[in-house]
């Protein structure tokens, strides 16, 4: 049997399975796998496999998804989300992010195939070892990073707002709090308490989020687009899957 759960933030697919097993004794003792990973801080529609139909996760990992997203501009992080240590990269590049947003079509330039790096912070395997845990002992470096084709179908830009630093915080370290398991929330939590706590009394006195619709490949990582792009992914949604 196939079918779809939706994911909270702050979840793991795990949990999110864990959680509907519990709910619905009836698949209590049933296999079950996700096809489709969606990070802690992402949302949205979860592809559940039970039974037999778990022996096809290959088949079912290619789907095509529609995603909405916002891109916080002003920050970028290890992770390309904001469970990851951020730094600040100036305001002059706010403002250059919007306009380009706006004018230039960057949003349209994403559009067709191209060749995307997996992301430092993701599960995909390298000589035995998952590349996240490549990151956390600081050894990228000796190691290559795999890459994949990916395709972008079509985007939209959907609008955009502001946050000063103070709701910005509450923001942030709310959503954290909602992860479970070790992610590094403190130390994450301490350095965006430290970074806007130093902004919070200097320039600028909001912060820019774009918020933005795309059809993509399965496999495309939202959050290797939008760290390209110059931002942090600040929320994240799956909210389709193309069967």
């Amino acid at each position: 049997m196939i079918f779809e759960l939706y994911k909270k933030e702050g979840q793991t697919p795990l949990e999110a399975m864990e959680e509907f097993r519990k709910e619905n004794l009836e698949y209590k003792d049933q296999k079950m796998t996700y096809a489709g990973r969606l990070d802690p801080m992402a949302e949205g529609v979860l592809l559940i496999l039970t039974g037999e139909d778990c022996k096809e996760k290959q088949k079912y990992l290619g789907l095509n998804k529609e995603y909405e997203f916002e891109i916080l501009w002003g920050f970028q992080t290890d992770t390309y989300d904001i469970l990851g240590i951020p730094t600040w990269t100036s305001d002059v590049q706010v403002a250059q992010h919007s306009n380009i947003l706006k004018n230039v079509g960057m949003l349209g330039e994403m559009k067709g195939k191209f060749i995307q790096k997996y992301p430092p912070y993701s599960s995909m395997t390298v000589n035995g070892k998952q590349l996240f845990q490549w990151a956390r002992e600081g050894r990228l470096d000796e190691i290559k990073i795999p890459e994949q084709e990916v395709e972008v179908y079509s985007t939209e830009l959907l609008g955009e707002r502001y946050l000063s630093s103070e709701e910005l915080m509450e923001n942030i370290l709310r959503r954290i709090d909602k992860v479970n398991g070790d992610f590094r929330q403190e130390e994450i939590k301490n350095k965006w308490s430290d970074i806007l706590s130093r902004l919070e009394t200097g320039f600028p006195s909001r912060f820019l989020i774009s918020r933005v619709k795309i059809k993509c490949s399965g496999g495309t990582y939202i959050r290797g687009i939008v760290n390209d792009l110059g931002g942090t992914v600040f929320s994240l949604k799956r909210t389709k899957i193309y069967k």
